[in-house]
């Protein structure tokens, strides 16, 4: 694990996902897509499910981060939420595993420190990364033990409604990296080469970048309201 680790610091990871209604959603395509990534000099791949990760490992030898999107009734949270979700992810063993580590209650009315004990009982030796909206979330996911704290959710949730990671030269992010001791994932709207830079300037220990790379539907889509205005 510690190669893996290393592996990462100081570079890009690209988060190859696309959800069942997007036009890219296959597991081959993010396989290639992968597989793209690493030949432009990624050091390191975020995706979702385990049909996905599958693919992806059969096409490249970088560290993955794992999630798995799930939508449950009774509740908001839908990066990896449940045991179900970890217990599929592990059959196909990302590097790191990634989870919602906001403030929100999970389904079945489980916290988060309750879910974090229940993943590390079972899965002792598996890196977790804490996907995060705010910096008292971060502070929390560090003190329970997350070996990774990523800023996520940032503007995704309704404690960090209106935030964005980039605001005011990544203050967000600034204030996390000082209160944490354990590596700080940058991601959330990275989505410029300069911006990239930036983050790992002021200390992240890799940065995540996706739909800019990933979802042609949203960089056309850029394009074309430039053309518009």
């Amino acid at each position: 694990m510690d190669e893996c680790i290393e592996r990462l610091k100081g570079k890009l990871v690209v988060s190859c996902q696309a959800l069942p209604e997007e036009p890219l959603h296959s597991s081959f395509i993010m396989g290639r897509m992968a597989l793209a990534a690493k030949e432009g000099g990624a050091g390191g791949i975020r995706a979702n499910t385990r049909e996905d990760i599958r693919e992806i490992k059969s096409q490249v030898e970088l560290p993955i981060i794992g999630i798995v999107k799930r939508d449950y009734e009774d509740s908001d949270i839908y990066i990896t939420p449940t045991m179900r979700e970890v217990d599929e992810l592990m059959e196909v063993r990302p590097e790191i595993l990634a989870m919602d580590a906001t403030g929100r209650v999970r389904p079945g009315g489980l916290t988060l420190d309750a879910f974090f004990e229940q993943v590390k009982a079972r899965y002792p030796g598996q890196l977790l990364m804490a996907d995060c909206s705010t910096i008292e979330e971060a502070i929390h996911a560090d003190e329970l033990g997350f070996d990774f704290i990523g800023t996520t959710m940032v503007g995704y949730t309704e404690q960090s409604r209106g935030d964005r990671i980039e605001a005011d030269d990544f203050k967000i992010l600034r204030k996390i990296i000082a209160k944490v001791k354990h590596r700080v994932i940058a991601e959330g709207n990275i989505d410029t080469p300069q911006k990239a830079r930036r983050v790992i300037e002021l200390g992240a220990f890799c940065v995540v970048t996706g739909s800019i790379i990933t979802r042609p539907q949203v960089i056309t889509r850029l394009f074309v309201e430039a053309l518009e205005h």
